[in-house]
């Protein structure tokens, strides 16, 4: 963290770009959020998981990065928290469960300080994965799944969230074989809207802010109306 002493469960949701620890059933959990400019504001907020514990994945990761900058640019409250055993987050990789709880203990924390807010909710490749467990008990205004490792981890058993729905794949990631992407997406009922970019890897090299477009464009038509000021 750049503060030497972090704020600990803030009472109420920082009005700007703000580090600091959430408690969580495995110990403090490291977070950042952000907010839009006031006068793109909308009544949402957005909780982001990054990729694999054990293979690098923090909530600096270039792709949740993009993410969360792009939700921010549409008008959205953002939170990014690192896993249990990430960064500063105490406790130990629990293999998608114990980071699942990680994720509920933020959420329940956007819900009392942003409780007016639709919660939305992003992850990329281990992260969608536990963004979608979640989800299963989440009401959602819109859930957005990067390179969901579908063949890795337990996406099969988990069914359709019952909100709006994005799938963004590289057709050329070296990590996660698009061709199983499609016939999960397939097996889904209804199935999410899946999007390919063409030319992009796993973790999307030079191809981020095509990603950061797609992404606008893809939950635009999901935004709630800008937020009403009162005088």
């Amino acid at each position: 963290m750049s503060e030497s002493n972090p704020v600990v469960q803030p009472g109420e949701f920082p009005g700007q770009r703000s580090e600091f620890f959430l408690r969580g059933p495995a110990g403090n959990i490291e977070c950042i959020s952000d907010v839009p400019e006031p006068d793109q504001a909308r009544p949402a907020t957005i909780v982001i998981c990054h990729p694999h514990p054990l293979h690098g994945g923090t909530f600096r990761n270039k792709v949740v990065t993009i993410l969360e900058r792009s939700m921010r640019e549409l008008g959205l409250r953002t939170v990014r928290f690192n896993f249990r055993g990430v960064g500063a987050s105490e406790g130990a990789f629990d293999d998608g469960y114990g980071e699942t709880d990680d994720l509920f203990a933020v959420t329940e924390w956007v819900r009392k300080t942003c409780g007016s807010d639709q919660l939305w909710l992003g992850g990329f490749s281990f992260g969608a994965f536990v963004a979608l467990k979640a989800a299963q008990n989440l009401a959602l205004g819109q859930l957005i799944s990067i390179a969901p490792a579908v063949r890795r981890y337990g996406f099969e058993g988990l069914a359709h969230p019952g909100c709006p729905w994005l799938v963004v794949q590289g057709d050329e990631d070296e990590i996660v074989n698009i061709d199983d992407v499609v016939e999960w997406t397939e097996s889904i009922e209804p199935p999410p809207e899946l999007v390919i970019m063409n030319g992009a890897s796993h973790f999307f090299h030079r191809r981020l802010m095509d990603l950061r477009g797609l992404l606008k464009n893809g939950v635009r038509a999901q935004l709630p109306g800008p937020v009403v000021k009162t005088a």
